[in-house]
């Protein structure tokens, strides 16, 4: 397993930690959605869960061999000291698809027999909950917090939030928080280049541009020819399209079936290019910058709340993006 890259400060901040002589029961992983929250903390759990197994088998740091037999069962889900709490899927036949709202009270509680008795393989066992967000309120959240009040011994919990503010603050304080910040762009291009090696140096800079710092939604834009998208806006910003040329094929390429993926990902990367636009402008031209990009950002999240005609919302998208060639 590989660790994810940026974040070296936090990833040695645990690692000092994990290798003292306490390591708190709680840790709660905060950032931007898509920084490597999840990825760290299951590469770190399966070395804590290896490394309470048998001390001193491998050298320090997080990396574990990939014929380990707990690697191998975590990753076929028998591990009896590992658990991770996750959306589940409406439909069970359908993995990964149409997730339920919220982790629920009931996944909460069916750790409770686990709980009960000592961890099988080690003295530890591991808790992940991706993301702590995510708990049904008020039920799951409360029954997560009697676990952290009265924690199990040799249990450690690693919770994900990518919204810290939202938590209960008895949830917060019980927790030892542990900051992600996106990645810089030469780092997220790095990440690129070794999940990517076929991607031409231009996508992988539209990748960047568009990800602010995420790998996780840099790699979920991926295939989407982003710098194509980049192409045309860059086009509109610059000569207002006054016949509606760009943005009227846009909007019709934007609108069909097959290309909701890219349309979700337009929907997202509009504001961040008007805010990128704005940089560099003063008095009116920065005003009507920001006016573009407050619009952009509410029609985004219109078009999503209220599924407003997709060929619609790009032409209009579009249109925001025109006001930049004014200066």
């Amino acid at each position: 397993m590989t660790i994810p890259q940026g974040n070296a400060d936090a990833h040695a901040a645990f690692l000092a930690a994990m290798t003292g002589s306490a390591l708190h029961h709680a840790w709660l992983f905060t950032g931007p959605q898509g920084v490597g929250k999840a990825s760290f903390a299951r590469t770190a759990a399966l070395r804590m869960l290896v490394d309470a197994a048998h001390p001193g088998k491998l050298a320090p740091g997080f990396d574990v061999p990939d014929d380990d037999r707990t690697r191998a069962l975590i990753a076929a889900g028998s591990h009896p000291d590992y658990r991770e709490l996750v959306r589940l899927p409406k439909d069970p036949d359908k993995p990964g698809q149409d997730l339920a709202r919220s982790i629920t009270i009931a996944q909460v509680r069916a750790l409770q027999p686990l709980f009960a008795t000592t961890p099988s393989m080690s003295p530890r066992r591991v808790i992940l909950i991706d993301s702590v967000d995510d708990l049904e309120r008020p039920g799951a959240s409360n029954a997560l917090l009697k676990n952290l009040e009265e924690p199990p011994a040799g249990t450690i919990f690693l919770l994900i939030s990518h919204s810290p503010g939202r938590l209960l603050p008895t949830i917060r304080s019980r927790c030892r928080r542990l900051r992600f910040d996106p990645l810089s762009d030469e780092a997220l291009a790095g990440v690129l280049r070794a999940k990517l090696p076929e991607t031409s140096e231009a996508e992988i800079g539209a990748l960047v541009r568009a990800a602010d710092g995420s790998p996780g939604r840099a790699l979920g834009y991926a295939g989407l020819d982003m710098a194509a998208l980049d192409g045309v806006m860059t086009a509109i910003a610059r000569d207002g399209d006054r016949a509606n040329a760009h943005r009227t094929k846009l909007a019709k390429a934007l609108s069909l079936k097959a290309a909701q993926p890219r349309y979700e990902a337009f929907l997202d990367r509009v504001p961040t290019f008007i805010a990128e636009a704005s940089a560099d402008r003063t008095g009116e031209s920065l005003k009507t910058a920001l006016d573009a990009y407050d619009g952009a950002r509410a029609l985004a999240i219109s078009a999503r709340a209220l599924s407003l005609d997709q060929q619609a919302t790009v032409y209009e998208m579009a249109g925001l993006v025109a006001k930049l060639a004014a200066r």
